[in-house]
């Protein structure tokens, strides 16, 4: 008696687990009848009838992506490779389209996918692709809602996450940015010597400038050092020409003091002919013996002066 009563707890044990099932949180278990759709079961503890109710499937009601890599070719004739990632869920109260009407839900949604990019992608260049991938993915996922939506899928969002054109294209692209950089980069360097010409020129000019309006003051305050000169000697008696010979021979014993001062220095005076020659000797002979007189007039001026 005791053994049928442990058999029979057994079996009541069992019956009792197998008419229980949980189902997790975000999804979604299908029962079945006697292979007959019977009821939608949502997160939590359920029943069902032994030997008689299953659970047909699950279906997780989470956000999931789905990366599909197409290849196709642009309308400047480049062959690109696209990476495009589909979100997308099962619509809770479609729990039921989802499950009996499509078998293969990822491949369905890859050949939607490469379908409207192939049909998009050709009608751009390649530079418009990198610039308008927003557009391509805003026509999948139009594309996707409006065909999956009658299967229970509700697309999410679908972007465009990689572009990868041909090696040789890539190189290409790179080689040509290169030269744009390079062709600024020499436009700046251009640029900037040129600017360092022009301002070396203006300094240059400045200082001749400078240097020139230096002179001019030497020679005004030359000019007007000798003019004073013969107004003092013209105030003690000696005229303009007197006192003009005096500059010239004083001028010309400064200079001489000034070479006697410099180490190693010669001092070579060549006549171009004979004849100017004789004339220098001459003009010299005079301009010294005009000293004289100026100088014997000098010191007799102050005696008659006494007298």
């Amino acid at each position: 008696m005791s053994f049928f009563l442990i058999l029979f707890i057994i079996f009541g044990l069992i019956i009792i687990f197998a008419a229980l099932f949980t189902v997790k949180q975000q999804t979604a278990a299908i029962i079945e009848r006697f292979g007959k759709f019977q009821s939608i079961r949502q997160s939590g503890l359920h029943f069902k009838i032994p030997l008689v109710d299953r659970i047909s499937g699950r279906l997780s009601l989470k956000i999931q992506q789905l990366d599909v890599l197409i290849e196709t070719k642009t309308l400047d004739d480049v062959f690109v490779r696209l990476k495009v990632s589909v979100q997308f869920k099962v619509i809770k109260d479609k729990v039921y389209d989802a499950f009996y009407k499509l078998d293969y839900a990822h491949d369905q949604i890859t050949s939607y996918v490469f379908d409207v990019v192939r049909a998009e992608v050709p009608k751009m260049k390649l530079d418009d692709v990198f610039v308008k991938k927003d557009d391509i993915a805003i026509a999948v996922k139009s594309e996707l809602n409006q065909a999956m939506m009658d299967y229970g899928y509700d697309i999410i969002k679908t972007l465009v996450t990689d572009i990868d054109p041909d090696s040789q294209v890539k190189e290409a692209m790179n080689r040509i940015n290169a030269s744009e950089r390079e062709k600024i980069a020499a436009q700046f360097e251009g640029d900037a010597a040129r600017i360092l010409i022009v301002e070396k020129a203006k300094a240059e000019a400045e200082s001749k400038r400078l240097q020139g309006q230096g002179i001019a003051d030497q020679r005004r305050e030359i000019a007007r050092g000798l003019e004073e000169s013969v107004e003092v000697l013209n105030k003690v008696g000696i005229n303009s020409q007197e006192a003009s010979a005096l500059i010239v021979v004083t001028q010309h014993y400064d200079t001489l003091q000034s070479i006697g001062q410099e180490t190693n220095s010669n001092l070579i005076l060549l006549p171009n002919s004979p004849q100017a020659g004789s004339t220098m000797l001459n003009d010299m002979v005079a301009s010294f013996t005009a000293s004289n007189q100026i100088g014997e007039a000098m010191k007799n001026g102050p005696k008659k002066l006494k007298k």
